[in-house]
């Protein structure tokens, strides 16, 4: 079976840091094609959009979309109507109903859509998930806290409606959740940090239930070392899912860690959906996100600005 020829559009810090390397170790797939409007890639054919790409490039089966989740409806569409396949970036787009028109289209041209949540393949995450099904769980709690000055410098987007804000990394701490959890998560409260000059959080806290409280902490203002961890007060013990998802400990103890792949194990999802013919569109860290937007409650914060004067 010959390989699937694969387009990326978007050339960023991120796809050059994660989906080049993980792309290029993903056997049964071969990167053919670059849309970027400032970037090339020697050994590729180079566009500076997806249109031009799609009509010039009629051998590509699959497109990956990392660009930013505003206007990424209108790529993605353009991709399903090119009978591409089609993998999408977290957060997988700006609104819950632009990805059940996606899905909807995908489904009619018998397309696979994979929406991507790339901390569920850190490599401690499915050790969790296991350890708790087990467990009878009394509370869970996330800090979930990281420097924005140090992973989105000068990065307009983010600030902006559908950019997310702080959410951008907090949904990776809700993918996760959602995902080791047994019950269903609801979110029952939010209070929401805007800067004065911002448009969208940059500081959240959040109530939830799963059939025990859940809280969490995200903030974009940390100093020093990022704090990506979640803790599981259980009958068996305190069990905290830290680095990321990288390392599970139970009371102190370490019952699974490595080094993350998270990447390259999206890669060979998307490989295999495309072979059996399925998809895999699971929103639930979005609705969640969704829900904190539309019945937080709102706080003025201090203005922010990139970079200290």
């Amino acid at each position: 079976m010959s390989d699937i020829e694969l387009a990326l559009v978007g050339l960023g810090t991120i796809a050059r840091a994660q989906h080049l390397p993980a792309i290029a170790a993903t056997p049964g797939m071969t990167l053919t094609a670059i849309a970027s409007r400032n970037a090339r890639l020697d050994g590729v054919a180079n566009f500076t959009d997806i249109d031009t790409l799609l009509d010039e490039m009629h051998d590509v089966q699959a497109v990956s979309l990392c660009t930013p989740p505003q206007g990424r409806f209108e790529q993605a569409m353009a991709v399903l109507r090119a009978d591409c396949h089609l993998m999408l970036e977290k957060p997988p787009g700006a609104t819950l109903t632009e990805l059940q028109i996606l899905s909807a289209e995908a489904h009619l041209r018998s397309l696979t859509l994979f929406t991507t949540w790339h901390s569920r393949e850190a490599a401690a995450v499915d050790v969790a998930r296991d350890w708790l099904a087990d467990r009878v769980v009394h509370a869970t709690h996330i800090d979930w806290c990281e420097d924005v000055r140090k992973w989105h410098p000068g990065q307009d987007w983010i600030w902006q409606p559908g950019g997310l804000g702080v959410f951008d990394p907090g949904i990776n701490a809700l993918s996760i959740l959602t995902a080791v959890l047994p019950d269903p998560v609801r979110l029952t409260g939010a209070d929401l940090h805007i800067p004065e000059n911002r448009q969208t959080p940059i500081a959240a806290e959040l109530t939830m239930d799963a059939g025990h409280p859940v809280t969490a902490r995200l903030d974009w203002r940390q100093q020093g070392a990022d704090l990506w961890q979640i803790r599981f007060d259980t009958d068996a013990g305190t069990a905290l899912l830290d680095q990321g998802g990288a390392r599970f400990r139970v009371d102190g103890e370490t019952v699974g860690k490595g080094e993350n792949a998270e990447y390259a194990r999206l890669y060979a999802r998307f490989r295999d959906l495309i072979a059996n013919g399925d998809s895999d569109v699971d929103l639930s860290p979005l609705r969640l996100v969704a829900d904190a937007f539309l019945t937080g409650r709102r706080h003025a914060a201090p203005e922010f600005q990139d970079q200290d004067p």
